[in-house]
């Protein structure tokens, strides 16, 4: 196995950040580089990061996301306090189903993007973004006057992602996994080692999420997949900024924030303001849907040469040499053969075709508005 003195020795690491249950087997298979999410590690360098994106849409990747942490809420009242947290209508999600949810803040600010997982009537996983939501949800039941538990349980997803990531679950866990719909999910047992597997994925392919239940048999789970992946092309990977940038998939504290609104995001299918459900952020809302946005998210085409990574601060964006807005996420796409980003700018510079230069840390670049996502705008490889 390789040791500790073997990774990136630039990174700092203390007890004050926590590590994954498969911390050990990440090094052992490559991980060299780590960076923080959730308070917790998270292996961002498994090598040339082209290669993983390769490795990912051309075979299955598994990816150590423990760091989307859980919360739990469990209780009588856990439905109605579910309801209370986001403004998508939960009426008809049923047991074993998961759903893509916001979850805003008294001013329709979003604060995080989770999977929502029902296992039972009351009991519910929202399957964190990167902040503190485990502090807000408690905060929020403390003044709800409902009868809800909030705890962060013993949970730790890894991802399995890719096209040849079905043939893999099914020799882990037989043809019954076949079965297993797209954005549900389903209890399981392999060996000895609890699971809870989703139908889910931060990477616009193919995939599952499989949440272990006990943190001890990490390096146990880890390792049997590998091993299982072996005939199928698997290579420990860690999750794709190129793409989920094609997908158009948001990374919270780049592509929104605290001060992000839904309807600036094109997200207004994930908010009923028309329904009697009641929810936090709900007549914010409902002022900024009657004035109207002032900015919005766009896709844009750089006009340069191969970017040689994501961008690792918000590029000003220009119109007219006036500032228009800010790239969000940027990097180069091998397969599109083209530099893409996500962009949050103002809504009347938002038109396709709309031509606008941006700032980088060190030169300026033409660029055009696009649509997005940039591939696969369906979503339909992720439902095969």
């Amino acid at each position: 196995m390789l040791r500790a003195h073997m990774l990136n020795k630039n990174f700092g690491f203390g007890t004050q950040i926590r590590k994954s249950p498969y911390f050990n087997s990440t090094v052992k298979w490559g991980a060299t580089g780590f960076s923080v999410y959730n308070h917790m590690y998270i292996p961002r360098d498994f090598g040339n990061p082209e290669q993983n994106f390769w490795n990912l849409i051309e075979k299955s990747i598994l990816c150590d996301v423990a760091v989307e942490r859980q919360v739990e809420i469990t209780g009588p009242d856990a439905y109605k306090f579910i309801q209370l947290l986001t403004p998508r209508d939960l009426s008809k999600i049923a047991i074993g189903q998961c759903k893509y949810v916001l979850i805003v803040n008294n001013e329709g600010g979003i604060l995080n993007d989770p999977v929502l997982l029902r296992l039972a009537e009351n009991h519910f996983w929202l399957s964190l973004a990167d902040s503190d939501i485990l502090l807000w949800a408690q905060g929020v039941a403390l003044n709800s006057g409902l009868n809800v538990k909030i705890t962060e349980p013993d949970v730790s997803p890894l991802q399995l992602q890719g096209p040849t990531s079905k043939e893999i679950m099914i020799k882990l866990f037989g043809n019954s996994i076949k079965d297993l719909k797209y954005y549900w999910l389903k209890e399981y047992d392999l060996a000895g080692i609890p699971l809870i597997i989703s139908r889910t994925g931060w990477s616009s392919e193919l995939g599952y999420e499989i949440y272990l239940r006990d943190s001890s048999k990490g390096d146990k789970l880890y390792e049997k997949i590998m091993e299982a992946g072996k005939d199928h092309g698997l290579k420990p990977g860690h999750t794709s900024s190129i793409r989920r940038i094609e997908g158009g998939m948001l990374s919270y504290h780049a592509d929104a924030d605290i001060n992000t609104n839904p309807f600036e995001l094109g997200l207004d299918r994930l908010v009923n303001l028309d329904s009697k459900i009641n929810f936090i952020g709900k007549e914010a809302l409902k002022k900024i849907r009657k004035e109207g946005i002032k900015r919005k998210q766009v896709g844009l085409e750089l006009d340069c040469e191969p970017l040689k990574g994501p961008n690792t601060t918000f590029w000003t964006i220009l119109k007219n040499d006036k500032k228009i807005g800010k790239v969000t996420s940027a990097v180069y796409s091998p397969r599109l053969k083209k530099n893409i980003a996500l962009a949050m700018i103002e809504l009347n510079q938002s038109d396709i075709g709309n031509k606008l230069n941006l700032k980088t840390d060190d030169r300026e670049i033409s660029c055009v508005v696009v649509e997005k996502p940039f591939y696969d705008p369906k979503k339909e490889i992720t439902k095969t």
